[in-house]
């Protein structure tokens, strides 16, 4: 049986040349973000990692810091089908999905046609995501699990490629629904969006405050996306560094063989299986984009805490105590050693 296209490996005769397309990809993107977004090097890989590893990314940090800009800068550079959805308590399924509207047809009569929502695109800022009720996230968790949207009996595939960036304020608790571990799940990261650095400041103010503005211009598109990810998926995974990333997951699962006291002590529920599969995934973008065609155990380290951070589900303890979960990751990473292959 062949094996499918995705999950190749990269031919040797081929690697180096692919892997030189997708860097170039990648930095084109990078570069062209950061005509407007300042600083943020780390966010904006990652960011970027999620794009070409076919996932999805929420982002956290309070008002002000630039989660909605960078969507929308990442967005302009990609020529692919841009919606913002500005998540409140009062949106409904059919808001966002889409609806049946009844049609008066030329030769008379009626019927129904589906007027599709803002969620059929490729690109979705699902902004404040938090502030959805879980009916309209139960929505949203369809169409980023299944690639599709479900409307009475009529099922609509997505675009592809497909990503979905939220945003989330983790201060503000009033008109919020936190969302489910479930939902949380589907996220392949979970970013912070930090305060900038001092020297960081001077350029922004600098390009938000003058006459003229950054302007984007689209550098990519859905067919190079989806090429770059087939790409990715392609990088080999030996056996010693697919087994480390399985022992990093299940450190951070309470009673397991491989959890350290503190996650025992601070955890209620650690990642599931999706954790592992994000270890792999952006591993091997981080290995692409260092000039190797295979995974190492120090790729899987470099993306633990955006990968697991939020498939840690405190305790009452862990609560109590005021763990912070980037704590346990680390836990985690310093109590798994690597296997001699």
């Amino acid at each position: 049986m062949n094996t499918p296209q995705a999950e190749r490996p990269l031919e040797t005769v081929d690697a180096a040349e692919q892997a030189g397309r997708f860097r170039e990809v990648f930095d084109r993107l990078k570069n062209e973000v950061h005509k407007v977004f300042v600083g943020h090097d780390e966010l904006v890989e990652h960011v970027l990692s999620v794009l070409l590893s076919d996932g999805h990314v929420l982002l956290e940090g309070v008002p002000g810091l630039g989660k909605t800009l960078l969507a929308h800068t990442l967005a302009s550079a990609l020529r692919l089908e841009f919606s913002r959805i500005q998540f409140t308590p009062d949106l409904m399924p059919a808001d966002i999905v889409g609806t049946m509207v009844l049609h008066e047809k030329e030769g008379g009569g009626h019927e129904l046609r589906f007027e599709q929502g803002p969620l059929v695109a490729n690109f979705i800022l699902a902004d404040e995501i938090n502030r959805a009720t879980p009916k309209t996230q139960s929505a949203l968790l369809e169409a980023m699990q299944e690639r599709q949207v479900s409307v009475s009996r009529r099922t609509v595939r997505l675009p592809e490629p497909f990503i979905v960036m939220a945003t989330q304020n983790p201060i503000e608790q009033e008109g919020t629904y936190p969302l489910p571990e479930a939902q949380l799940d589907r996220f392949l990261v979970k970013l912070l969006v930090e305060y900038p650095a001092e020297t960081e400041y001077h350029d922004i103010l600098k390009r938000t405050t003058g006459t003229e503005m950054p302007v984007i211009e689209p550098v990519s598109s859905a067919e190079e996306i989806v090429s770059m990810r087939r790409i990715a998926r392609s990088v080999e995974v030996s056996d010693q560094v697919r087994g480390y990333a399985i022992r990093l997951m299940m450190a951070t699962q309470p009673g397991s063989a491989y959890a350290p006291a503190a996650v025992n002590n601070a955890v209620a529920l650690g990642s599931s299986p999706r954790g592992a599969q994000g270890l792999l995934l952006m591993g091997k973008v981080r290995a692409l984009n260092g000039g190797r065609f295979a995974v190492s155990c120090q790729d899987i380290r470099d993306v633990a805490p955006a990968v697991l951070r939020h498939r840690v589900l405190l305790s009452f303890e862990g609560q109590s105590d005021r763990v912070n979960p980037d704590e346990l990751v680390k836990a985690a990473v310093d109590s798994v050693g690597e296997l001699s292959s």
